[in-house]
């Protein structure tokens, strides 16, 4: 099976990003700073992955950026040897849009987590996934609160005992990709911490993508949450569980292949053994396709609970007009038909009043 988004190496999203004048290494991407997650963390992996993988854009480290808020994925940028952000709670996906919209010669990510990106930054997220900004926003679910010390994230299951919820939780939690194509992301994806091949596939993928990439990464927490997505990683299940998307190719998983998603006569997806007479009828992924429904099915086949038949990779990518273009188009317009503009006019204008 082929790398994730293997044909977006040209990386258009950063056309007007300056390139490196000398080859980079992972270690050109790390800092001084002694990284402070727990021993076992699955940030480390990720970390790892990310420093890996930057050298591949070619770009230079003054001319990108790493956004975060609050949570323990959002001490990110402190690893990272790049300019940084640590702001504040749920709002990294808009202070990124102020400094995408600005500076298009950055390349923008945004680095959150579940609690942060989907409790009190919820609003921002939704916004900046609709608005379509030229930025990358990288969220860790670990399902659970883990700077705060285990208490239940809005991706934690139902029933979830934890410190906040003694008796269990009774909210129902969010499917981060459903919430994001519903919001019309132009681009979806999933991969998982431990996978490092398929991390850095997917990363490829987004980086490549003009407008926001919205990629979920499960991500142990073994303090407060261990074992939370043992079945997709442990040997023993994860080929019966995982479903490795590919553009263009049968959606088939399992021993030999021998299980496949299809589509039932009301719309619905549905995962059954694939065989002689139904081959035929295994649904191809589509990850382009110009409509939402199919990939708003696929993120809802897996299991809440059990994390049973999980898609991981690009579920969603399709183009849209980018806001920080169409800001710069408007921008550029007004200036030729009415000049340049004028702060202190503008500030003492028509529409100004004094208060005694």
């Amino acid at each position: 099976m082929s790398d994730v988004g293997s044909e977006k190496r040209a990386f258009p999203s950063l056309r007007l990003v300056p390139k490196a004048e000398e080859p980079q290494s992972a270690r050109d991407f790390k800092t001084d700073q002694e990284v402070r997650w727990c021993p076992g963390c699955g940030d480390y992996a990720v970390l790892a992955a990310v420093q890996s993988f930057m050298p591949e854009l070619g770009i230079r480290r003054e001319n990108t950026v790493f956004v975060s808020g609050i949570g323990c994925s959002s001490r990110f940028p402190y690893y990272m040897n790049t300019y940084g952000v640590h702001s504040i709670h749920g709002r990294a996906p808009a202070i990124a849009t102020g400094l995408a919209s600005s500076r298009r010669d950055l390349s923008v990510w945004v680095v959150t987590g579940d609690g942060d990106a989907l409790s009190i930054g919820g609003n921002h997220l939704i916004h900046a996934l609709r608005r379509n900004v030229n930025l990358k926003i990288l969220l860790f679910n670990n399902r659970i609160y883990g700077l705060t010390k285990g208490q239940y994230s809005p991706t934690s299951e139902l029933g979830k005992i934890t410190k906040s919820t003694p008796m269990g939780s009774l909210d129902a939690p969010f499917n981060p990709l459903s919430l994001a194509i519903g919001a019309e992301a132009t681009f979806v994806a999933r991969t998982i911490d431990s996978d490092r091949r398929h991390l850095q596939s997917v990363l490829r993928a987004a980086a490549g993508h003009e407008g926001t990439a919205l990629v979920e990464i499960y991500q142990n927490c073994n303090i407060f949450n261990d074992g939370a997505f043992e079945v997709l990683k442990d040997a023993g299940t994860r080929d019966e569980a995982l479903i490795r998307l590919e553009h263009g190719q049968p959606i088939r998983f399992g021993a030999e292949s021998g299980s496949g998603v299809f589509r039932g006569p009301d719309g619905e997806l549905f995962v059954a053994p694939v065989t002689p007479s139904n081959e035929a009828d295994v649904l191809v992924h589509d990850a382009h396709a110009a409509g939402p429904a199919t990939a708003f099915a696929l993120s809802r086949i897996a299991d809440a609970d059990t994390l049973h038949h999980t898609p991981i990779g690009v579920l969603r990518d399709v183009r849209r007009p980018v806001y920080d273009e169409l800001m710069a188009d408007q921008l550029a317009t007004a200036v030729a038909q009415r000049g340049p503009g004028d702060l202190a006019t503008l500030l003492a204008g028509n529409d100004t009043w004094t208060v005694d």
